[in-house]
């Protein structure tokens, strides 16, 4: 067996493509060792963007590996540090990921994706979420597409299983961009580039805000911003990046962020 995660690392960028044949499924194996992958990319002060991909031209990620749970992978076994494909459940990731969505991306294929701050996906790119189909949930995007597109478009969705393309998908904006499929890993790398090249610590608090947000309402986040309570908030606002921000305003330059 070949490692199911192969990683390229370039300056401040992991690339990171699973690499399960024949179609990228995720077995309990499989993502254990993603977590492990995304809890060291996280804890890495030299990393600062991750991209996410798949293997080959058909397939992105169709989820869980039935074929393993037919052979005794358990659908609630521990899927490691990081959760299902490492990334929906592992706490404090407060670097972007950049998702680039290479073909079909089901189940929970589509949930590792929506796991992305931001997702880029070829042109012949379907998805769907079939779980129905098979007399099972797809929890997490119960969880999280109502909150990101239209309730009705995602109860559709949810409810019939049925596929849809990359241009739909872009329509509700469950992806950011489409691109001829020549084009997607430049797209994605040009994209991580960009934001490798921005203020770390702003994203981080970034990040940690949204996810506060998203479990309180408007007025207790900010109290906590303002209070400094968010950890990556109150980093950020004693930071020497902080001051390089206004410094290089004033002087007319591009700042130099540190991430300190």
């Amino acid at each position: 067996m070949t490692d199911p995660i192969k990683t390229r690392r370039d300056g401040a960028i992991l690339e990171v493509k699973l690499d399960r044949p024949k179609a990228n499924a995720i077995d309990l194996a499989t993502s254990r060792a993603m977590g492990e992958v995304f809890a060291d990319f996280r804890d890495d002060p030299e990393l600062r963007v991750a991209i996410i991909t798949g293997a080959g031209e058909k397939f992105f990620c169709p989820g869980w590996d039935l074929k393993g749970a037919a052979e005794g992978d358990a659908v609630d076994g521990d899927y490691g540090v990081g959760g299902f494909g490492g990334l929906q459940e592992l706490r404090d990731l407060n670097k972007p990921v950049v998702a680039a969505v290479n073909g079909i991306c089901c189940g929970g294929g589509l949930e590792w994706a929506l796991s992305a701050d931001i997702i880029l996906a070829a042109n012949h790119a379907t998805f769907a979420l079939p779980e129905i189909r098979s007399g099972t949930v797809a929890d997490a995007a119960s969880v999280k597409l109502p909150k990101r597109i239209p309730y009705h478009i995602a109860m559709e969705l949810l409810l019939t299983g049925r596929w849809f393309d990359a241009e739909e998908a872009r329509r509700w904006g469950i992806v950011n961009h489409v691109h001829p499929a020549d084009q997607l890993m430049d797209k994605a790398w040009d994209m991580a580039r960009l934001l490798a090249s921005g203020p770390p610590l702003v994203y981080a608090a970034i990040k940690e805000i949204v996810r506060d947000a998203e479990d309180s309402n408007f007025h207790d986040t900010m109290n906590r911003i303002t209070k400094r309570q968010l950890a990556t908030v109150d980093s950020l606002y004693a930071s020497e990046d902080q001051h390089e921000g206004a410094r290089a305003f004033a002087e007319k330059r591009d700042p130099v962020w540190k991430g300190r």
